[in-house]
């Protein structure tokens, strides 16, 4: 095997390579770390004594995440019958006699319900907006229809979308546009999300008529 002579250009080549190999590892260990250190602070909330950091004197990453993951687990098999559904309204005529936090959480219930739904239209279809000007395009997300104080000042039919930014999809516009000034994307959530985030270096694949994918 005869050895490489280490040019500028060589050593150019493989230092880029190399950052192709490390830097989504490394993104995607940062993130995960992220997650699993705020999912961990969720032991804080408990009384200081049977904190499993206190109790065993080391700290051990994760058990919060697989703590929190197991509550709400838990949450879920309980409220599917008919008494943990009577504990749950329950809760609710509680939080609903204390003015403030009774609209924070129906705003967010509202919100997490209507996302997290089946039957919903929020952030089910992919579009094509005119933004942030008439002769550009951005990729938006269809959160719904317009209420009807907003759809009766409005002389045609509209639909309510969400603009995310880029590199951050968190963050982003709301508006309501006319339906007719949209397109409609045959493209999926996840698709579009990591379109997005990439800033439009990982397309989406191809479809045939029929839309299934086709490798590119």
């Amino acid at each position: 095997m005869r050895c490489q002579q280490l040019t500028p250009s060589a050593l150019k080549k493989y230092f880029i390579t190399g950052l192709l190999i490390w830097i989504p590892v490394a993104i995607t260990a940062w993130v995960l770390s992220m997650i699993v250190r705020s999912m961990d602070q969720t032991l804080l909330l408990l009384p200081q004594a049977i904190q499993p950091e206190h109790l065993m004197g080391i700290y051990i990453p994760g058990l919060g995440a697989l703590m929190t993951l197991l509550v709400v687990f838990i949450t879920g098999l309980v409220t599917t019958n008919i008494v943990g559904q009577k504990l749950v309204r329950f809760w609710e005529r509680v939080l609903a006699r204390i003015p403030v936090v009774k609209s924070i959480y129906y705003s967010v219930k509202q919100v997490s319900d209507t996302l997290f739904s089946g039957s919903g239209v929020a952030f089910r279809k992919v579009l094509l907006v005119r933004y942030p000007h008439p002769e550009a395009w951005s990729v938006a997300f269809q959160t719904g229809h317009p209420a009807r104080d907003v759809a009766d000042m409005l002389p045609d039919e509209h639909v309510g979308v969400f603009i995310p930014t880029t590199p951050s999809p968190v963050n982003g516009f709301f508006f309501f546009v006319r339906r007719k000034d949209v397109i409609e994307l045959d493209m999926n959530v996840d698709e579009a999300l990591k379109y997005i985030v990439s800033m439009g270096v990982v397309a989406p694949p191809m479809r045939n008529p029929r839309g299934r994918a086709q490798n590119q």
